[in-house]
């Protein structure tokens, strides 16, 4: 039945306002149908036991719920709940007849005004973070609470929801998570739980347990010409009855992820001085590791989901891995800024490889190529025939070169920022002085060493030559190679050895069980 309401679906004719294209977007609980001016979501027929979507009459009840509470902050882009009916034995969106599925229309939004998709491509200036702070918190100040939701941030209520996050995530524990980690944090949640039952109590009997948004984060974020925060939590009043700080640490913890926590702390400092909530600041690092921990079960979910694309699976279980990190790190003190040394020899795919990972987890690329050549005044796409160890490879570039980017990697560590060195590494000397670095500002480190059968870096290397006028900033051709190769010397710390052989997809699933835990 899925299959064919999909394939319907993407049919232009099966839509009133005739689009060109239709395009199928999914989520572990949602189909999203896209055209030009519209977004039509139909809820998949499932039940995670936090929600139960699994008969027609409550997907119809969950998206009349949608609509009603976007409408709160994004009153603009819900226009409604519509039905799917058969037209000529086929789905067809709004269509006349018994119903067989519903939608929530929504207005489609710019995507360049998202904020996660602002982040990742360029600068955001800090005073629209701060905007969404005061929105935010104005928002909870005004959104409604009775004595029954107030109840919801009891302590009991509150560990119920912990409890059932960890039984349900508890089956990934040795595919997403270790164990070690796992009881960290649940040991973690359990003792701080307790600890503060007393700011709990106080908190709801102080109205600050309030109808939230339960999804706050960057996805669901518009900054045009107002904000508009859309996508709250419409099946489950217990994920959307929380504390406010439950709610704007949604947002906080999901900047942090996007490699931002400069940005999570602009947004912090703008609500709480706005609502001047003292005891609330105090419990954002345990608000903060639950809501990692809520997104990790989600991607936990989504990447084993058979009907979602492969790379998105995959993408899932990445975000999984990170998500997870991070939550042990609120568990354990708070956020660590982490440097990442991606070393090998030219050839063996550390670029590629480093630009994955970046892609991964928005952190902040720093090539010994890009920066070699900034320093020569040249642009990276200008080709240099230099042979090793001349011209703008000549030793005394290369140490300028490597100060450079360590001391770049150092400033982002200092706001916390992830950041990974991608540089040939070929002496203990300059992984040491990036370690040394890396310590003076209190970041973890780790240290990659990609290999390759040589073969394949010939063809690398190869190729790289055709190609050359391309836009790649190495230089590196088979000769120089040859000379890394005597030069080589093998790492004296703890590393990683990544055969880049075995695929990308491979080496991220790695890398990714290794250094994010």
């Amino acid at each position: 039945m899925a299959e064919r309401l999909i394939e319907e679906l993407l049919d232009p004719g099966a839509y009133p306002e005739r689009p060109t294209e239709v395009t199928l977007c999914q989520t572990h609980i949602s189909y999203l149908f896209l055209t030009a001016k519209y977004v039509y979501k139909i809820k998949k027929p499932v039940d995670f036991g936090f929600l139960d979507f699994t008969t027609l009459d409550k997907r119809l009840l969950y998206c009349t719920e949608e609509v009603r509470l976007n409408r709160r902050l994004a009153p603009d882009i819900y226009l409604g709940v519509v039905p799917v009916a058969l037209k000529n034995s086929k789905a067809t969106m709004e269509a006349q007849g018994s119903p067989i599925e519903w939608a929530v229309k929504m207005r489609r939004l710019d995507e360049a005004s998202i904020l996660s998709n602002i982040l990742s491509s360029g600068t955001i200036p800090e005073e629209a973070i701060v905007r969404i702070g005061h929105a935010i918190a104005e928002f909870h100040k005004t959104a409604f609470s009775n004595p029954r939701i107030s109840g919801f941030g009891s302590p009991e209520v509150i560990s119920r929801n912990t409890t059932e996050n960890f039984s349900q995530t508890e089956r990934y524990v040795g595919r997403a998570v270790s164990k070690e980690a796992f009881d960290i944090m649940r040991s973690y949640t359990e003792r701080f739980i307790s600890s503060n039952s007393r700011i709990f109590l106080e908190r709801a009997s102080s109205g600050y347990v309030r109808d939230c948004h339960g999804d706050l984060h960057c996805d669901h974020i518009s900054i045009g010409d107002g904000i508009e925060i859309f996508d709250c939590i419409e099946f489950n009043e217990r994920f959307r009855y929380s504390d406010v700080v439950a709610d704007i640490a949604f947002l906080s913890m999901d900047l942090d992820f996007r490699n931002r926590p400069d940005l999570a702390k602009v947004l912090d400092d703008a609500y709480f001085a706005s609502t001047n909530d003292t005891d609330g600041r105090r419990l954002m690092d345990f608000y903060k590791c639950y809501r990692a921990l809520i997104r990790a079960k989600v991607d936990c979910l989504k990447s084993e989901e058979t009907e979602v694309p492969a790379q998105e699976r995959l993408n899932a279980f990445l975000s999984a891995r990170v998500h997870f990190r991070l939550a042990r790190e609120y568990s354990e003190g708070g956020l660590k800024p982490l440097l990442i040394i991606s070393s090998g020899l030219s050839g063996t795919g550390k670029t590629t490889l480093s630009r994955a990972i970046a892609s991964a987890t928005g952190a902040v690329v720093i090539s010994s190529d890009m920066v070699r050549k900034e320093l020569a005044g040249i642009s990276p796409q200008t080709h240099c025939v230099n042979g090793y160890g001349e011209g703008i490879y000549s030793p005394e570039l290369s140490a300028r070169t490597y100060a450079e980017i360590i001391s770049r990697a150092k400033t982002l560590l200092e706001k916390k920022r992830t950041v990974i060195l991608d540089a040939t590494f070929l002496r203990n000397s300059s992984i040491a002085a990036a370690l040394t670095a890396a310590k003076e500002v209190g970041a973890d480190t780790r240290i990659i060493r990609c290999v390759c059968p040589e073969e394949i870096i010939r063809e690398n290397i190869l190729k790289r030559e055709s190609q050359v006028q391309q836009g790649g900033a190495s230089d590196a051709g088979w000769e120089v190679y040859l000379r890394q190769k005597g030069s080589l010397e093998n790492i004296a710390e703890d590393h990683l050895v990544v055969d880049t052989s075995i695929g990308i997809e491979g080496s991220l699933r790695y890398i990714f069980e290794k250094i994010f835990d």
